[in-house]
């Protein structure tokens, strides 16, 4: 039997091996199962990472969060492009088809904010081979959105790359970035369309793809508060206009307040302690961005035996699968 680690009340890492499992992979917040070279098992722990460091509290119930709403928009948006999801078996797992990672996140921006700006407040107008205009202020909508690829790197810090660099290096073919960024375009679109449905703007997000049968697939998660960062359309324009910060639905506060506590996660610096209230806002921001995105109530799970109740939910439907 597997066993799952616990810290206080949240899932931070899991141990099992099942039947026909060929390989495991631990992300910064998922753990990754794979199954007869065919399938993956994805299990979104309640870990949290920033400056690609992952910090040291659980955040109760961040797991689910991000595994229903990348369900939910994979279903939304699967007649833009297909993607890897199977089936959700448990509010933490999701079972998809194993894809051959593309190692390029594709990064679309609306506005200026979160890396952008901190780039553009330096005086730099050029981002990945992209020339941002003039006379912007953070949080100002692009007059079109930008795609700002990052290299996926397993150990260090993603970095910034032009599709130009990313064809030259040949880190995947012209034909397949050309498509990605397209699918992006059209993903990016339906994404603020649903999101303006329940009030709020889609600022940037990333999308990860992979190739399953020559095809491109969209893989991992969307639109959920650790890809993307969403502003609320009521407020928006009385805020840019008065000055003030925008609330955001996203992890960038996260990022900021480890920001005003000494850590950008760079070498010799330490990542400072969690105290109660911040890890229960954290977890009362991903809620709200659940229950805004869905119009549903999260119905947040038990963690009582969590890693027995999860091990069976998989094991279950791994049967049911050839």
């Amino acid at each position: 039997m597997g066993q799952a680690k616990m810290s206080e009340k949240g899932l931070m890492s899991t141990n099992y091996f099942f039947k026909d499992q060929t390989a495991f992979y631990r992300g910064k917040v998922r753990d990754v199962y794979t199954i007869k070279d065919k399938y993956v098992v994805m299990i979104a722990c309640d870990r949290i990472s920033a400056f690609d460091h992952v910090l040291p509290r659980a955040i109760p119930h961040k797991g689910e969060v991000l595994t229903k709403i990348a369900a939910y928009f994979l279903d939304l948006t699967k007649d833009i492009v297909p993607n890897w999801k199977i089936s959700v078996p448990d509010p933490n797992v999701t079972i998809g088809l194993k894809c051959e990672s593309i190692p390029i996140e594709i990064v679309i921006r609306g506005y200026l904010c979160g890396h952008a700006w901190r780039v553009y407040k330096t005086g730099e107008r050029m981002i990945c081979g992209i020339k941002m205009p003039d006379g912007l202020k953070e949080n100002d909508k692009f007059p079109t959105p930008i795609i700002t690829p990052a290299t996926k790197n397993n150990d260090g810090h993603d970095e910034d790359i032009s599709i130009e660099d990313i064809i030259s290096k040949k880190i995947t073919t012209k034909k397949n970035i050309e498509c990605m960024c397209e699918y992006a375009h059209k993903l990016f679109e339906r994404g603020t369309e649903l999101a303006a449905e329940k009030g709020l703007i889609l600022v940037d997000t990333k999308y990860e793809f992979g190739i399953h049968n020559k095809k491109i697939h969209l893989i991992d998660e969307v639109h959920t508060p650790d890809s993307s960062r969403f502003f609320y359309l009521d407020t928006y324009a009385k805020h840019q206009k008065e000055g003030k910060p925008q609330k955001q639905l996203s992890k960038e506060f996260v990022r900021e307040w480890l920001m005003e506590n000494g850590f950008q996660g760079l070498q010799g610096e330490i990542v400072p302690d969690m105290p109660d209230s911040f890890v229960e806002s954290v977890t009362s921001r991903y809620t709200e961005l659940y229950e805004a995105m869905t119009l549903q109530k999260l119905d947040s799970r038990s963690y009582i035996n969590v890693s027995e109740v999860i091990e069976e939910h998989i094991q279950n439907e791994l049967l049911k699968l050839d």
